[in-house]
């Protein structure tokens, strides 16, 4: 049941990409993420080209952020005019990493620069989550009281211009630092194929101070914007995005995603965090050790791209 992938020029097992749709869309689901820093490796692991894997599923990933955002919205959990800022500087990103994105193909260092950069930002995310959650974890079962967190936002939030009323989120701060954040997830949304939610979630809470109710779902909304440009440059740019595959995996992911929003209130937020640290932490590991592993084929041969 295989079927070729004309963008990719490769055959795949089109049930199994639906499956693999379905899997990564319960993952987004569950964890309030993009889902694309699992499906671009594992596209990788299946014999797709990393510039197609990474270009083809954002699509999957806009899928699935809608799912999660349609639930997540009917619970009053999503700040829009936060999500507004931040998708907009999220299109600056992405229109700057799509650029960056077709200059790192031209000198064929594209595939490289994706694996390094899934190395670096999983690693390092993925190591922190995980630490974090561990010590959550032993310190409820010991019966150790938490320590009292310092809930006060940095001051520079509030030296800088463009202030804005952020109801939902509990804010007014200037407009600057959401939009920034925003920039650094449509790059990471270009070179990665990602969201960017294993970044920004922790970055709205723990910089932001937004109130946590409010996090995920704006996240998802964010990620939607942001990947759906990226998608339509990538496509229109450097021609990367396989149709054929980015609707094979849609199929699934959008069920997928609900599945996981509801399972997602029956654990713990530490137990969440550290289930999603170390799946980060393990995909940014297989991806690095591309780099040490002698490859099959030394020689390959690759289309041309032309200006």
């Amino acid at each position: 049941m295989d079927i070729y992938l004309p963008i990719a020029e490769v055959s795949v097992n089109w049930p199994t990409l639906v499956i693999l749709g379905a899997v990564v869309g319960f993952v987004s689901g569950l964890f309030g993420i993009g889902g694309g820093f699992l499906m671009a490796p594992i596209l990788v692991f299946l014999g797709i080209p990393p510039t197609v894997a990474v270009a083809s599923q954002a699509s999957h990933v806009v899928a699935s952020s809608t799912s999660g955002v349609i639930r997540y919205a009917g619970q009053g959990a999503v700040d829009f005019k936060m999500g507004g800022v931040m998708a907009a500087g999220g299109a600056l990103g992405a229109l700057a990493g799509v650029e960056l994105f077709r200059y790192l193909r031209l000198l064929g260092q594209a595939d490289l620069v994706v694996a390094l950069s899934y190395l670096i930002f999983l690693g390092v995310i993925g190591s922190l989550m995980l630490h974090e959650s561990l010590t959550e974890i032993l310190r409820r079962r010991r019966g150790v009281a938490a320590p009292r967190k310092d809930r006060r936002r940095p001051l520079w939030l509030y030296g800088l211009p463009l202030k804005m009323k952020f109801p939902k989120s509990g804010l007014y701060i200037s407009a600057l630092p959401p939009l920034g954040l925003g920039v650094f997830a449509g790059v990471l949304s270009a070179i990665m194929g990602v969201g960017g939610g294993f970044i920004l979630v922790p970055a709205m809470l723990y910089v932001l101070r937004m109130r946590a109710g409010a996090v995920v779902g704006t996240s998802l909304f964010q990620i939607i914007i942001t990947t759906a440009i990226t998608t339509i440059l990538q496509a229109g740019r450097n021609q990367t995005v396989d149709i054929l595959l980015s609707t094979i995996l849609l199929l699934g992911g959008v069920v997928g995603a609900q599945i996981g929003a509801r399972f997602a209130g029956r654990f713990r937020a530490e137990e969440l965090r550290a289930a999603l640290g170390l799946i980060v932490l393990l995909v940014g590991i297989q991806m690095g050790l591309d780099l040490f592993v002698r490859p099959s084929d030394i020689f390959l041969l690759a289309p041309g791209i032309s200006d």
